[in-house]
């Protein structure tokens, strides 16, 4: 089961006599290439090494099992170190489990105000600081591509791109329809109301991976916009990308020129259709996302935050925690750990049903 990590320590030797080679440094694309599978290997190499060295070390226990001042000491020693082969055979086999090639991508982030009109909206406000707060948290960088603000301080859409090795396997799990139950401050009659926003989050995408055709392009220019609609620049820096074939329309406004504001929305007219391709091009893909908590489909209920309950409740894992307060401050880890095992258990059973 384990040979594959032979061939991980023979690849990981190599790479590392290479990337000191001068004439590989030379060629900085193919340098910087092998760093990263270099790095990408090194977890697995380790806890490979880290497992012989168990398997050896049981050895040498039971070969003491034959001398009688020693059996008795031995015999412990070898207990404990089963239960650590155990546990790294765990490992491994999660290892070697497929890992999402998108896993380390930085990520697009879309928050749309949903059923429930003001109190949806102040609602994606929450949950545009819960994500800004858990980058913050994880020392991820948020990028504003374009908020659309209401009167009140709510959302009505948000795009944003957090930045950090790793985001999009962290936050994947974070697509979806996501319910709020509370009593909004308008309510005179102290009845609780259901209001929902969506969240996309997308991979962001590579310029040598969509190369979109300028000719598929419309680029419309317009005047920033505050809050209420008041104008908040002098100049026609906003920038709106229609890609025709699909019809997908962003919208930047966030950066003062107009430059960089075409160069944002292009970025996530990208990392849509990138998902797109993602989603509808590979049928495996589509298929081995059945196996994986939750589909990651915009239209799925994934979870639920009441305020007089002072509750989160994920619904793909029937996780509750009475910590609504912290995980809206952004302290998403126990909720997302939570979702990796799920996910992970799930695959490790597929693993071994084959």
């Amino acid at each position: 089961m384990f040979d594959k990590f032979d061939w991980m320590i023979g690849r990981y030797q190599e790479i590392s006599e290479a990337v000191s080679q001068p004439e590989i440094i030379a060629d900085q694309p193919l340098w910087q290439k092998l760093l990263k599978e270099h790095a990408a290997l090194e977890p697995s190499v380790k806890a490979y090494q880290a497992y012989q060295k168990t398997l050896s070390e049981i050895k040498d226990a039971q070969e003491l099992l034959s001398q009688p001042d020693m059996a008795e000491l031995a015999q412990m020693e070898i207990e404990e170190l089963q239960g650590d082969k155990e546990e790294q055979e765990k490992q491994l086999r999660l290892l070697l489990l497929p890992k999402d090639p998108d896993a380390d991508r930085n990520v697009v982030v879309e928050i749309r105000q949903g059923a429930g009109g003001d109190e949806a909206a102040l609602f994606g406000a929450l949950l545009l600081r819960m994500y800004t707060r858990y980058a913050e948290r994880h020392r991820f960088r948020v990028q504003p591509i374009n908020y659309n603000m209401t009167e009140l301080g709510g959302v009505k859409e948000a795009v944003f791109t957090i930045n950090g090795h790793g985001a999009f396997n962290l936050l994947h799990y974070e697509s979806g329809v996501h319910r709020i139950q509370r009593v909004p401050s308008t309510e005179s009659g102290g009845r609780t109301h259901t209001s929902t926003c969506t969240v996309a989050v997308l991979p962001e995408a590579e310029d040598v991976e969509i190369n979109i055709n300028p000719n598929d392009v419309r680029v419309d220019v317009y005047r920033s916009t505050g809050h209420g609609g008041q104008s908040v620049n002098t100049t026609d820096s906003a920038v709106r990308v229609t890609h025709i074939p699909t019809g997908l329309v962003v919208t930047c406004q966030d950066e003062k020129s107009q430059i960089k504001n075409r160069d944002q929305a292009m970025k996530v007219l990208k990392s849509r259709l990138y998902d797109k391709l993602r989603g509808e091009k590979d049928s495996e893909y589509a298929e081995h996302r059945k196996g994986q908590i939750g589909t990651g489909d915009r239209s799925e209920r994934i979870r639920t935050y009441n305020f007089s309950q002072g509750r989160v409740t994920d619904h793909r894992i029937g996780l509750t925690l009475y910590r609504l307060d912290d995980i809206l401050d952004g302290d998403l880890d126990e909720v997302i750990d939570a979702l990796l095992l799920a996910e992970q258990a799930e695959k490790l059973k597929e693993f071994g049903e084959r």
